[in-house]
């Protein structure tokens, strides 16, 4: 009975403690700097077309990593590849660029081609100067539309979500060069 008595008096005096910090907590100055403020949210939607180039003299993505079965597979499972791809304000590659998308995306798919993309879009034109979003999420590339997830962004699009639209403009299957237009809209 005393043991018990020793444990209720223990227990009553850390819940004292705990509610005098909680307390003390409460009234210092920096706490209120903790509180969350709403702001009223903007729905943005921005286009623009994603250049990804693997061959020639100055590709825009390589391949850093594979499977020991990657060359064999008709999906090139197991391939890794790193990319900084210009992004477009039309399908020209000559036309005004609006940024670059810089990550790194790979061939997830044995039965399909799916490929799971980590990709930062960074922009270096307008308004949008100096901001990026982050797309992460599977690319059913063969698919004519395909929708991703925009999941975070900096600058003007930080605390970003959304999504973004793909629909591949042009495609050379031998050399694996495509366009591919994004259609993207995020909250912030």
């Amino acid at each position: 009975m005393a043991k018990l008595s020793v444990v209720l008096i223990a227990l009553l005096f850390s819940l004292v403690a705990n509610i005098t910090f909680a307390q003390s907590f409460k009234e210092e100055k920096w706490a209120t700097r903790l509180k969350f403020q709403r702001k009223k949210e903007t729905v943005t939607n921005i286009q623009f077309y994603f250049h990804d180039t693997l061959s020639g003299k100055n590709p825009s993505a390589v391949r850093v990593a594979e499977a020991t079965e990657t060359e064999k597979s008709p999906t090139l499972f197991g391939v890794i590849m790193m990319a900084d791809d210009p992004l477009t304000e039309t399908p020209d590659p000559n036309s005004k660029l609006l940024g670059r998308a810089q990550g790194l995306y790979g061939s997830a798919g044995q039965q399909e081609m799916g490929l799971i993309m980590a990709m930062n879009f960074g922009f270096i034109d307008g308004i949008y100067n100096g901001s990026s979003i982050s797309l992460l999420g599977k690319n059913s590339a063969m698919h004519p539309v395909r929708e991703m997830p925009i999941v975070g962004g900096t600058g003007l699009f930080r605390l970003a979500r959304g999504y973004a639209i793909a629909q591949t403009h042009w495609i050379d299957l031998t050399t694996g060069d495509a366009i591919v237009g994004y259609n993207v809209t995020v909250v912030h």
